[in-house]
């Protein structure tokens, strides 16, 4: 279908007002952090603290998380050889953000089999397109049993200090347990989904009631458990759900069928496109998994959701989806209008196509229309994550369950008694906070420990302007330190571990080497640390949030930039072009910019 001038025209004016709506000045400063008499919402539900003595030895490679960064760098370690692998973490077992995030409905929104990292070294067939959290746990566990991850792993620890010893040429790390241990070489894994926020809203502290986070699902209140077992405890409850982002949007069909009523609290909705999940067929997988069968859906995928010219499309979902419409759209073009203000009109027309079919499915969906209004997305698809669900939008049509929408201004206080929004009280007994992890902060305040490297420098001060890498990787003034992040390398948004793996492939290629060598010590060069922010520099900038986007993680809630955020972009010529480069930049075993240091 086509979109005429006046209704694009129209489309951008909703656009821009339900952007506006939403603003507000302290942006990511609305958020709260969980500490002092918030910080019991931290506290881990699913597994108990054991006590033990602190650790005083040295290894190899210490490596802070244990989610699929740590995972995918300690599996690669092993395949080269070196089997002295530490995990550190404050959870209390392997996972990362699927140690926590085990609410009712939780799965991953990026198809299994690109998503699930190391299924091809496991030999495990993923049970669903779309699996649930269980089962990507299960697997988390299963990469660290078959690695050898867990000998020497240190649970609910939290990493206090940094500091690298030139004249050893180690890094010593000091934990909250006492621990202080020294690494020939340290890598960092704490991705920006691990540290819960809540929202600031006034009188938060003062509700009677039951309250918890998401991230710390409280099954001994709601009954039930993360395989999907019945909410049971609800039937008699009043809870209200505040927050509609993609954690909502996955637990709010749960509730809605165990609470004797629900509310649902809105700021902005999400855009809610079809799922279609369905289970793997094993006959079909044993047709597609010959060896190196990952490699190429990952490829396959990233070619054809960031624009590449991939000839099919293996996985054929939401996020290939609007890449396909995109492609068609400027293929359609006549050649004197393939310019960047031509494909840049074609990107938008594809856009609009695309968001006004995902709002007509609400109408076609919800059977109140007023309630099917409010849950509409007046948005760009990719300005926030979008999200896909086949029960998310039905669950408005029963009986208990309300839509509370906010108009953009969000909840406007909290009581000892509940809700308050627009001046009117929704009395209720628990409050869920589907609120998310912090994603806009400084990476060493999420992190919670700041590394000192050469010459007493802190990180947070070498990143006082912008983080500063080569490939996202390697830091200037701080040997033997590696990053594992999408941040100035893929900057893949839509399938986070295909970065991981990447990077973790690269670490275990660079201390190999070093190792191989002899060499104590590994650093980029400032130069070469230089040239890759050139680099970056000459890009587009960021490809997803920009601010004229609905506030939100993906633009610094539609605020400019922060200082330590400038430099928060991709390599310019696509995710697909950086992989390639990285592959053949490790291949070469020359390591172009890393400079490699024998101590005597």
């Amino acid at each position: 279908m086509g979109i005429d001038a006046d209704t694009k025209a129209a489309l951008l004016e909703k656009y821009r007002a339900e952007r506006d709506k939403r603003l507000r000045p302290e942006g990511n400063a609305q958020y709260l952090r969980l500490k002092g008499q918030l910080s019991y919402y931290l506290e881990d539900p699913y597994t108990p603290r054991a006590e033990r003595e602190p650790v005083t030895d040295h290894v190899t490679v210490a490596f802070i998380g244990a989610g699929f960064a740590g995972l995918v760098t300690g599996a690669r370690l092993v395949e080269a050889g070196i089997t002295d692998v530490r995990l550190i973490d404050k959870a209390g077992d392997v996972g990362g953000t699927w140690y926590w995030n085990r609410y009712p409905g939780a799965q991953c929104d990026t198809a299994s089999m690109v998503y699930m990292p190391l299924l091809e070294e496991t030999g495990h067939m993923p049970s669903e397109k779309y699996a649930h959290a269980p089962e990507i746990l299960g697997h988390c566990q299963r990469i660290a049993s078959q690695y050898g991850l867990y000998e020497q792993a240190l649970f609910h620890t939290e990493v206090t200090g940094l500091v690298w010893d030139g004249e050893r040429s180690v890094w010593v790390v000091r934990t909250d347990r006492g621990d202080e241990f020294t690494a020939a070489f340290l890598a960092m894994g704490t991705g920006p989904l691990h540290v819960p926020k809540l929202p600031g809203i006034p009188g938060l502290e003062s509700f009677a009631g039951h309250s918890f986070h998401t991230s710390r699902w409280d099954y001994d209140y709601t009954g039930g458990d993360p395989t999907g077992a019945p909410l049971d405890r609800l039937g008699d409850k009043r809870v209200g759900l505040i927050g509609t982002g993609a954690t909502s949007v996955q637990c709010v069909p749960h509730l809605a069928r165990a609470c004797r009523e629900l509310y649902v609290f809105q700021r902005t909705p999400s855009s809610v496109d079809v799922r279609a999940n369905h289970p793997i067929d094993p006959e079909w997988f044993a047709t597609i998994s010959t060896p190196g069968w990952q490699k190429r859906w990952l490829e396959n995928f990233c070619a054809n959701q960031t624009g590449g010219m991939a000839e099919e499309d293996l996985v054929q979902d939401g996020w290939t989806d609007l890449a396909r419409r995109i492609r068609s759209k400027i293929a359609e073009l006549p050649p004197d209008e393939r310019t960047p203000a031509g494909m840049l009109a074609a990107f938008e027309d594809a856009d609009f196509e695309k968001m006004e079919e995902i709002r007509a499915r609400v109408d076609s969906v919800v059977s109140d229309s007023a309630t099917a209004e409010k849950l509409k997305a007046w948005y760009r698809q990719l300005c926030k994550r979008p999200c896909f669900h086949d029960e998310y939008l039905q669950a408005y049509n029963e009986p208990g369950v309300t839509l509370v929408d906010t108009g953009g201004q969000g909840v406007e206080r909290i009581t000892e008694r509940g809700v308050v929004v627009a001046g009117v009280e929704y009395e209720l007994d628990c409050i869920i906070y589907a609120s998310g992890f912090e994603v806009g902060s400084a990476y060493t305040e999420r992190a919670g420990y700041d590394p000192v490297g050469r010459d007493g420098v802190r990180l947070s001060d070498y990143w006082a302007d912008g983080m500063r890498t080569l490939h996202g990787i390697h830091v200037n003034g701080f040997p033997n330190l590696f990053v594992v992040q999408p941040t100035q390398g893929a900057n893949l948004i839509s399938n986070v571990p295909h970065n991981l793996t990447e990077s973790g492939t690269t670490i275990a290629a660079v201390i190999q080497h070093a190792i191989d060598e002899g060499a104590a010590e590994v650093e980029v060069t400032a130069d070469a640390e230089e040239a890759w922010l050139d680099l970056l520099g000459s890009g587009a900038g960021r490809m997803l949030g920009s601010p004229d986007c609905t506030p939100g993680y993906y633009n610094n809630e539609g605020r400019p930039p922060l200082p330590h955020q400038r430099l928060n972009v991709g390599y310019p010529h696509g995710a697909m072009a950086y992989f390639r480069y990285l592959d053949e930049w490790r291949r070469s075993g020359a390591f172009d910019g890393l400079e490699f240091r024998w101590v005597t």
